[in-house]
């Protein structure tokens, strides 16, 4: 039987996921202030420290801005999705590769056929030059984090001109989740080689008319990713 191992969390842990949870859904708005530390210790249940190192840690992650003398808030929201937040957020679910990567086949799918159906010269243009970029890399020689770069780059480039603002900071979100699994497997020179093969593809779809290909192309990409997940 498998089973996942019990995860104990402490006070601070429980108050920053109970306080990060109704800012990512929307209960605090961006820029509200939150309740003061009296008040969030006695809603909380524990003591002021206990508040004040929960406060502290969501406002390094970029969940809230802390004002010395005028309290706590809610981070504003930016074109930019503050990586920290997003990993604190997800930090549960980060490593089960393989939930991971259905959500990247649901949302990066979804992503790349609506940038094909709202498409414009310049967007292909731009992505055979990527194409290009990919081809002359030294795949042995490059470093992970330089090749993992590269492909972020395309994917948000992706994101940008997809046509749904919604769209884009989904992929902006897994850009960030997948960072880690993706340095794994570039390690492995295979699959390197095969990542830039399936990319490639994938840009080049962008030249045709036929949308039918780049989903098939899209499908075979992330069949083959889940094949060379780590362990």
């Amino acid at each position: 039987m498998n089973v996942e191992p019990i995860k104990k969390e402490t006070l601070t842990e429980q108050i920053m996921n109970q306080l990060a949870d109704k800012i990512t859904s929307g209960e605090i708005q961006p820029g509200e202030r939150l309740p003061d530390e009296r008040s969030l210790a006695a809603m909380f249940g524990v003591t002021r420290s206990r508040i004040r190192e929960a406060l502290r840690a969501l406002s390094l992650v970029g969940l809230i801005h802390i004002r010395p003398g005028g309290g706590s808030f809610a981070a504003e929201r930016s074109g930019q999705l503050p990586r920290e937040a997003i990993l604190w957020s997800f930090h549960r679910e980060i490593e089960n590769y393989e939930d991971l990567y259905a959500a990247r086949r649901l949302i990066e799918t979804v992503v790349h056929t609506s940038c094909f159906d709202c498409k414009t010269d310049e967007v292909v243009a731009r992505l055979a030059e990527f194409a290009e970029e990919l081809l002359a890399l030294d795949i042995i020689e490059v470093p992970n984090e330089e090749f993992s770069d590269l492909i972020d780059r395309i994917d948000t480039y992706v994101g940008e001109n997809c046509g749904n603002g919604i769209y884009s900071k989904l992929m902006q979100t897994m850009i960030i989740l997948r960072h880690e699994s993706a340095l794994k497997i570039l390690d492995i020179p295979a699959s390197r080689q095969s990542a830039i093969l399936w990319r490639v593809k994938i840009l080049k779809s962008f030249g045709q008319e036929d949308r039918s290909q780049l989903e098939t192309t899209l499908d075979g990409f992330f069949t083959s990713s889940v094949e060379q997940l780590p362990e």
